[in-house]
């Protein structure tokens, strides 16, 4: 497997990827990822694929949020081809963003998921560290992954890239 940066031949694989992996709700994701590629929130190198044989298989985008002020990141979806699921590969490109988000210097991740799953790559519920989720019915599945250059005086309402505010 190669987890690699986004490029522009990726884009109907990517879709068909995301769609496969959120068939139960048919449309939201992929509408979301083409349109947060148009975002100006959009940060090429923490868009990334996990390629097996060629083949686009995974996917995972961060784009520019923000705690109050301070610049943040937003991430997903994470999408997973269902054939590949729980083979590692939503692991690889979990590790992998997280990385590349934290060698440039961004202070947080946040992300809207399963508490169970995600809490496994270090993220802890939103409020611990004073983070306000968008909506407060998220409350229970927001969480975020402090990086190295998280500041505690980070703290206030998260907002994601604009796309998200239109789902």
């Amino acid at each position: 497997m190669i987890i690699r940066r986004e490029t522009a031949a990726d884009v109907e694989a990517i879709a068909a990827v995301t769609e496969a992996a959120f068939a139960e709700r048919p449309g939201g994701e992929v509408w979301l990822v083409g349109a947060l590629r148009e975002d100006e929130g959009r940060l090429p190198a923490l868009s990334l694929v996990a390629e097996v044989d060629g083949e686009v298989v995974g996917h995972v985008v961060c784009t520019r949020g923000r705690v109050d002020t301070t610049p943040a990141l937003g991430l997903g979806p994470l999408s997973v081809r269902p054939d590949f699921q729980r083979r590692g590969v939503g692991k690889a490109l979990m590790h992998t963003v997280l990385g590349a988000a934290d060698a440039l210097d961004e202070p947080l991740v946040a992300l809207l998921g399963d508490p169970a799953y995600y809490s496994r790559f270090g993220f802890r519920p939103a409020d611990e560290l004073g983070v306000v989720p968008p909506d407060p019915e998220w409350a229970q599945y927001f969480q975020v992954r402090a990086l190295h250059a998280y500041r505690p005086e980070v703290r206030g309402p998260f907002h994601y890239a604009e796309p998200f505010n239109r789902l």
